[in-house]
């Protein structure tokens, strides 16, 4: 999408330039829709395996309303309702739950489930798949396990010079939908040096909210000494605005909520930029406002850099029951 005209407005007072688009994106709207409609119609407990998303705030809050959080599905009673997170399983956990006999519900983002099925159609069509993500990531271990023995896992350019594949002339990348435009860009690239015929999916993977707040932060980079995102450490999205940041030689921070500011950080500022991850809920940043609004920020200026109007389909699963 393209960025709308930015024109800073400037006064003497100490400014919040607040982005938008920021927080929740379509696929988390989704999957917080997902737990809570489980559990008006069915009641508690609704089991959901890892985190709905990677927002503490968001999963203490569903906690509290019914939902139980397991690592794995043998931690979930046989027969009951269990809930599949935003960033996508395994065929191998699919058929765990079939075992099981789990009323599944699957949160999955169709950004994520896109990423799946190039996986599945490169396999069947003879190629070697090169990822792109970061190993520990959710989304990364639902789609490495795919198609396990045509794919390969790259996080930097370094692992692209040690590939080592079976076919250099038959070979496909995908990548996390939540990465670094500028450092997927270089990884690709390098990619396209040893293997010259390599080519990706039809339209990026990188999904639309990870790069319209990427491209707003870099807007915005000239004009703000301090930029503060609000998101969870192991939110990879909000990780990547802090990098994006930084990389624009603007002091950047990723915060939980107002709590983890560090004083220090505002002396000298004039300028702070306020951004938040796609799991982040608003009333975190509004949090934020304040308490940089009781420290002499007394200007907000909203800045809507893109339209961002998308939005998802509840899971058929959810869709029959509420018919």
């Amino acid at each position: 999408m393209p960025l709308k005209p930015f024109a800073p407005n400037f006064g003497a007072d100490k400014k919040i330039f607040l982005l938008k688009p920021r927080g929740f994106c379509a696929g988390v709207v989704r999957a917080i829709d997902v737990v809570k409609i489980a559990l008006d119609l069915y009641g508690p407990p609704v089991y959901v395996r890892k985190e709905i998303v990677h927002n503490k705030h968001v999963v203490d809050e569903l906690r509290e309303a019914g939902a139980i959080f397991v690592e794995e599905l043998d931690e979930v009673p046989t027969g009951a309702r269990a809930i599949f997170s935003a960033h996508g399983v395994s065929p191998m956990v699919r058929s765990q739950a079939k075992e099981r006999r789990l009323e599944v519900i699957d949160a999955t983002c169709p950004l994520v489930t896109k990423v799946h099925l190039e996986a599945v159609r490169f396999a069947r069509d003879g190629f070697s798949i090169v990822l792109i993500g970061h190993k520990d990531h959710d989304e990364v271990i639902g789609t490495l396990g795919e198609v396990p023995d045509r794919s390969y896992l790259v996080e930097t350019t370094a692992d692209v010079d040690s590939l080592v594949l079976p076919d250099p002339t038959r070979v496909r990348y995908l990548t996390q939908t939540t990465l670094s435009l500028d450092e997927t860009r270089e990884i690709v690239n390098r990619l396209k040096e040893r293997f010259p015929l390599i080519e990706g999916p039809q339209s990026q993977d990188i999904c639309y909210a990870t790069e319209n707040r990427q491209m707003a932060v870099k807007a915005i980079s000239e004009n703000v000494d301090l930029l503060l995102v609000v998101g969870s450490e192991n939110s990879s999205n909000s990780k990547r605005l802090v990098e994006v940041g930084a990389n624009f030689g603007v002091q950047s921070h990723l915060v939980n909520d107002r709590g983890d500011v560090d004083a220090a950080w505002l002396e000298g500022v004039k300028n702070v930029g306020v951004t938040a991850g796609a799991s982040a809920p608003e009333h975190l940043v509004q949090e934020l406002i304040e308490f940089l609004r009781e420290r002499g920020f007394a200007t907000l200026e909203e800045i809507e850099l893109v339209d961002e109007d998308v939005r998802f389909s509840l899971p058929a699963e959810l869709t029959i029951s509420i018919q």
